[in-house]
């Protein structure tokens, strides 16, 4: 039993996702034994789960193995689909990207990780592959420094004690003091900056998306290879450009919110 403050709980629920989890890009295909070790769970529990996966149509088995199956993905797509926000913010994407030659992200926080909601990329080769859903270590990274500096102190101490998800180490690991020092720098100038903090080549640069109230609901960036991109030129050149279209994104919340039929609130 994993410790829980709520007595509605429900453990099998919990269970289940950890099974779902326990699959991935490295491992696609599990044996029930591997299933019940990644999940840390008991054999007879994890095969019921999986069995209950299969019914339902998440999970394939194939002879002695299991795989996920496309039907997963309407647990992500659902939330997509209930926040109109993301089905507008491409085209200010695209836009950047256009503009800056260089791709750009939009990324929320996940325990101590950054997730990539929302991506517009150009054909380069870079160290580390991104797509919607992939998440890195949030203090390693620009977007996940902006996500950071909004918190509060014990918001950020809870944040930082949760285990990363990652599965990708960073280059540069700061020290809690040092990423405070550098928390409070992007506090004071409204955006961040990562180089090659994440992996080596990489330099990246990112502003927060507001939501009316003033929280940070997102964070959008422009990444771009070391060699090819100074600091001086993401910061004299780029970020002029990322803040005009966070203010228009941010614009684009706003409208979402305020549309008197829309039966979802989009910073929910």
């Amino acid at each position: 039993m994993r410790e829980t403050t709520s007595p509605e709980f429900i453990e099998a629920i919990a269970r289940g996702f950890d099974v779902i989890k326990s699959f991935s890009d490295a491992r696609p295909l599990l044996s029930l034994s591997e299933v019940a070790s990644e999940a840390g769970l008991a054999r007879p529990t994890a095969r019921r789960i999986l069995i209950t996966l299969v019914e339902l149509g998440y999970v394939r088995s194939l002879e002695s193995k299991f795989m996920l199956t496309p039907r997963v993905l309407e647990l992500g797509l659902s939330y997509f689909a209930g926040q109109p926000f993301w089905q507008t913010c491409m085209p200010r994407l695209e836009d950047l990207v256009a503009s800056t030659h260089e791709s750009s992200s939009l990324a929320q926080l996940d325990g101590s990780d950054v997730v990539y909601v929302a991506r517009a990329a150009v054909p380069k080769l870079v160290a580390l592959s991104v797509t919607i859903g992939t998440r890195f270590p949030a203090a390693a990274t620009s977007l996940g420094k902006v996500l950071l500096a909004a918190l509060s102190d014990a918001e950020l101490d809870a944040v930082l004690d949760t285990p990363s998800r990652a599965g990708v180490t960073a280059s540069v690991h700061l020290s809690r003091p040092e990423l405070d020092v550098a928390l409070a720098e992007v506090r004071a100038r409204g955006w961040a900056l990562a180089d090659q903090e994440l992996a080596p080549a990489i330099r990246s640069i990112a502003v927060p998306i507001r939501l009316p109230g003033g929280e940070v609901f997102a964070a959008l960036n422009v990444n771009a290879h070391a060699a090819e991109t100074s600091i001086e030129q993401l910061v004299g050149v780029f970020l002029p450009q990322l803040l005009e279209t966070a203010a228009c994104l941010e614009s684009d919340l706003a409208n979402l919110r305020a549309f008197p039929t829309s039966d979802v609130d989009a910073g929910r």
